[in-house]
């Protein structure tokens, strides 16, 4: 159970925090550096996890060696005192030879309880050995996706900061279109053609009394003339 819950927990990691601080996000090269400071710290608590679960692998392995080892030391002293016994038998020392056997079973008996020890680890042993191979690649894959996350952070990061100069040229632009120049000079330009017309009108009007002038001293000359044929003809008939 201790396992199946590490390994449920190495899943949720996977996933820890992404949800909230994509939530909380205002400004994305922040949140993105605050994504990865958080997956980079769960992949730590993944990673002391793995190394504990290892660690207690290998206790299980260095107790079923000393268990293999024992067996095999009382399976050496088994032989050794039957050996004994053997020979002692051989050579009429019946009773010595029995106390040899019976030290042979002995050890024998102690062998068989080291073997059953060896044998309850085994299974453990698999277990545990399968559940750290699933740990390791569950951690590979965290590895992989933080590799993953800064690259896009990176990326993202790169874009935003393009997009930000964008958005700043097009207000630069978006000023320069409300305070356009040219709306300044047409006004300018519009009140020096109305200076324009004035001085134009005030020329024509200028012209026109000359010529009312001329017109009135051309009026003068006639009459004179007339005045002069007048007397002309006068003096002629007298």
């Amino acid at each position: 159970m201790a396992q199946q819950s590490l390994l449920g927990r190495v899943g949720q990691l996977v996933r820890a925090n992404l949800n909230a601080a994509l939530d909380a996000a205002e400004d994305p090269e922040v949140m993105l550096d605050q994504m990865v400071r958080d997956y980079t710290a769960s992949i730590r608590e993944a990673e002391d996890a793995v190394a504990q679960t290892i660690g207690n692998l290998r206790l299980l392995e260095a107790d079923a060696a000393e268990a293999r080892q024992t067996a095999s030391e009382w399976g050496g002293k088994a032989l050794a005192a039957s050996r004994r016994a053997d020979d002692l038998r051989a050579s009429g020392s019946a009773a010595e030879a029995d106390r040899f056997d019976t030290l042979a079973k002995v050890a024998l008996q102690r062998q068989m309880a080291a073997e059953s020890e060896l044998r309850g680890f085994e299974p453990q042993i698999a277990a545990q050995t399968e559940v750290v191979e699933k740990l390791k690649k569950g951690l590979d894959g965290m590895r992989g996706k933080l590799a993953d996350l800064r690259t896009k952070r990176d990326q993202l990061a790169s874009r935003a900061k393009v997009a930000e100069a964008q958005n700043r040229m097009h207000d630069a632009v978006k000023g320069i279109d409300l305070m356009d120049p040219t709306s300044e000079v047409s006004r300018f330009e519009e009140k020096v053609r109305r200076e324009e017309a004035r001085a134009a009108g005030r020329a024509e009007l200028a012209a026109s009394s000359i010529d009312a002038q001329f017109e009135e001293l051309d009026a003068d000359s006639d009459a004179l003339e007339v005045e002069a044929r007048l007397a002309a003809l006068k003096a002629g008939g007298a």
